[in-house]
């Protein structure tokens, strides 16, 4: 299968992304539950993995398709804890893992962006940092976005791996 390769996004602005999360301009749509709190916050770096299709649904017959996630998941001193990926999931080093549900969708700010997501959650690992986790932001994304590239007959089968990166806030049930 032949694959087309984005530019790496430069670490200044995974930095900036990290070192300035946004709560407060979060839109009300992607606020988690009443009774949950924020447990954590992760940061991720990584890839938007995309597939060129057949599809009716365009013009040309072809479109790009999201296929998964693959991130590595940090903490705030930038220590890796985990992994994000097809599910979606997010997994931290001592096993425990969640997979998520798009309860709610916001355009990210910035153009060109993947946009920022309210996920709920379900454990489906064992006992350990994320397995209390009921829900996830995801918020301060950076590239990311369905490529920009003709999908067309001929590039049928092309993945796209395209950079992003972005704060998962993660959060439990107050009484658990």
């Amino acid at each position: 299968m032949k694959c087309i390769k984005a530019s790496a996004l430069g670490l200044a602005f995974a930095a900036a992304a990290w070192a300035n999360p946004s709560p407060a301009g979060i839109p009300a749509a992607l606020q988690p539950a009443a009774g949950e709190s924020l447990a954590t916050t992760v940061n991720a770096a990584g890839v938007q993995i995309y597939e060129c299709r057949a599809t009716g649904a365009t013009p040309t017959g072809h479109a790009w398709t999201f296929v998964a996630p693959e991130a590595e998941l940090f903490d705030a001193k930038g220590q890796g804890i985990g992994r994000h990926g097809a599910g979606p999931y997010w997994q931290a080093d001592d096993g425990s893992r969640v997979v998520g549900k798009v309860k709610a969708r916001a355009e990210a700010p910035a153009a060109g962006t993947i946009p920022w997501l309210l996920l709920i959650t379900e454990s489906t690992g064992p006992q350990g940092a994320f397995s209390k986790v009921t829900s996830i932001q995801r918020i301060d994304t950076v590239g990311g976005a369905v490529p920009t590239t003709a999908c067309t007959r001929q590039a049928a089968g092309t993945l796209a791996r395209i950079h992003y990166t972005a704060v998962y806030r993660l959060f439990s049930n107050q009484k658990d």
